[in-house]
């Protein structure tokens, strides 16, 4: 994850977890070398790699391998602030997934949110922004167990789950899983992800308030706004090569004369944020290309021309390695989850 990607507030879960199982805040953050002030501004952010230290020094001072996972459990929908407001007033739990797919910048810039249907399923799989980074196995566990009871909280429903699977090994013990998610999990697979019955994307969530929702919304876009803009060089390079693509896709040695910069100093701090520039063209074409497949009026075709591919193989080739379907699949999913 990238440096200062964290808001403050994902600290506090934590601390609920220690406290929840009898242990001492204070004593923690010196076990874990914290500084408490850093939670006195709300508005603060820690690196990613921060919080992932956190997260591992809280299981080693509770003894308890599976902490993240049980901090999931203890989630709530104010833990979440303002993204968890929306997505508790959105209607339904497909609207709620949206929410946090489009807002999790907000708490967290470094892993987010998708899904897919397959026949009568839906996958949810969650991902790092930066596909060369890396996501600890107790920042994981505590993201699938708390997005998991979330989505039984806001339907209020029992929700079996058809398959969990995660990408690291196997910890020593795999008991505590059946009694978190209901089922077994399975390790070393090939994405972070939840199968379920696709009809709990149109759960209802109880107690939703549209009037509501459009309250919050307009709080977490502006809290989005206010965070992305000029917060670093790759969101900057991120959105001018956004405003680039209706005329022409730019070139790494055009992107550097428009920011001032050599070549090599362009690269040397987006390394520095844990990127690249190939990374940012295959994020903006990825996000582009998702946005054009929901409006039914462009083709295939269309959208190869839109995203200055050479033919629409090649656009198709790209679509499936990112997403693991051809962009038809994607838009009929998209079709019917509507």
């Amino acid at each position: 994850m990238n440096n200062k990607d964290v808001a403050i507030s994902m600290v506090y879960p934590i601390l609920k977890t220690i406290v929840h199982k009898g242990y001492d805040p204070d004593q923690f953050f010196s076990y874990a070398s914290f500084n408490p002030d850093l939670m006195k501004d709300v508005e603060a952010r820690i690196a990613g790699e921060d919080l992932e230290r956190l997260m591992i020094a809280a299981a080693e001072f509770t003894q308890d391998d599976h902490f993240g996972m049980r901090q999931g459990q203890l989630t709530d929908i104010a833990d979440l602030g303002i993204l968890g407001y929306t997505m508790m007033h959105s209607g339904k739990i497909g609207d709620a997934l949206e929410a946090y797919h489009r807002y999790n910048v907000i708490l967290c810039s470094g892993f987010n949110l998708d899904w897919e249907f397959q026949g009568d399923n839906v996958l949810l799989r969650m991902y790092l922004q930066n596909p060369t980074g890396r996501m600890s196995r107790h920042c994981t566990e505590d993201m699938a167990s708390s997005l998991y009871h979330l989505i039984c909280k806001m339907s209020n429903r029992h929700i079996p789950l058809r398959e969990l699977q995660f990408m690291h090994a196997a910890p020593d013990d795999i008991s505590p899983y059946v009694s978190v998610f209901g089922r077994e999990a399975q390790f070393g697979g090939t994405a972070n992800l939840l199968r379920m019955s696709k009809d709990v994307m149109n759960y209802p969530i109880i107690y939703s308030n549209s009037r509501l929702r459009n309250v919050f919304e307009k709080i977490a876009i502006e809290t989005k706004n206010k965070l992305l803009v000029g917060s670093k060089l790759s969101n900057e390079v991120f959105q001018w090569m956004m405003d680039c693509i209706p005329v022409y896709f730019p070139t790494l040695q055009q992107t550097a004369v428009s920011f001032k910069m050599s070549v090599r100093t362009l690269q040397t701090r987006l390394k520095e944020e844990d990127t690249s520039f190939n990374d940012l063209a295959v994020s903006v074409r990825k996000e582009m290309a998702m946005g054009y497949l929901r409006i039914q009026e462009y083709s295939v075709g269309d959208i190869t021309y839109l995203l200055h591919y050479s033919e629409p193989s090649a656009f198709q080739s790209a679509f499936k390695k990112w997403t693991g379907l051809t962009p038809r699949q994607y838009r009929e999913s998209i079709t019917q989850h509507r």
